[in-house]
């Protein structure tokens, strides 16, 4: 059997330490997942259930290139988050067996074309052509979860230009891992392969094209990404 036409292979991420690699199959992000950023956004951060949306898996961009401004926005802002990436799926996940399906974690930028995704809201349409366009996925190499650990608290900031925009702590998620974890296998059935981009802290902005972008998350990594100018 063959494909009838040229077919990508599948995305993937770099394993930190290894000349293996990640395969990516479907990349959930979890909305509004700290207090403060529901906050900045407009909305009560109150405990209410998660909400998701999705970015297809070649959006995906690797730790330390330089990428094209995206087309159709005035407004694409920077969304720094600790990335989960599943080894094991399942349905109905047990919050207690959550976290032996994560095979590891990587750092990630949720980038959004803010003046897209506002326009939908306002006329109560999807946000894909906002969340979900070229290039918006960027990650850095995934650590293992046997090396790292599972990365419940620490330090999680991003800078632009040198100056630090964002910055909170992993243990200020509404919705922490295993619970992300729980929660989103009761709506899909998660697949090996499968990321989770789990939130972001306040300080989201704006990014302009030349705009260098230096991310961090405690004990799991750095990622650097520049955008042409």
């Amino acid at each position: 059997m063959k494909y009838v036409i040229d077919f990508k292979p599948v995305p993937a991420l770099p394993v930190a330490g290894s000349a293996d690699v990640f395969p990516v199959g479907r990349i959930y992000c979890v909305g509004r997942n700290y207090a403060e950023h529901a906050r900045e956004m407009g909305h009560d951060p109150d405990r209410e259930p998660p909400f998701f949306f999705m970015k297809p898996a070649n959006a995906i961009v690797h730790n330390g290139v330089t990428i094209p401004y995206p087309v159709a926005t005035q407004d694409l802002h920077h969304e720094i988050e600790l990335v989960v990436a599943l080894g094991k799926g399942g349905a109905n996940i047990p919050l207690g067996q959550a976290l032996d399906h994560v095979w590891g974690y990587g750092v990630g930028l949720d980038m959004t074309r803010r003046d897209l995704q506002g326009e939908a809201k306002k006329a109560g349409r999807p946000w894909e052509m906002g969340k979900s366009f070229d290039d918006s996925a960027p990650c850095t190499a995934l650590v293992a979860a046997a090396t790292c650990g599972h990365p419940a608290r620490g330090a999680i900031w991003l800078k632009v230009n040198g100056k630090t925009t964002q910055q909170g702590n992993l243990a200020d998620m509404i919705w922490n891992v295993p619970e992300t974890i729980a929660y989103l296998s009761g709506l899909v059935t998660l697949q090996p392969g499968d990321l989770i981009y789990s939130g972001t802290p306040a300080g989201v902005g704006p990014v302009k094209p030349g705009d260098k972008l230096e991310g961090h998350v405690d004990g799991v990594g750095d990622l650097t990404i520049c955008y042409a100018k």
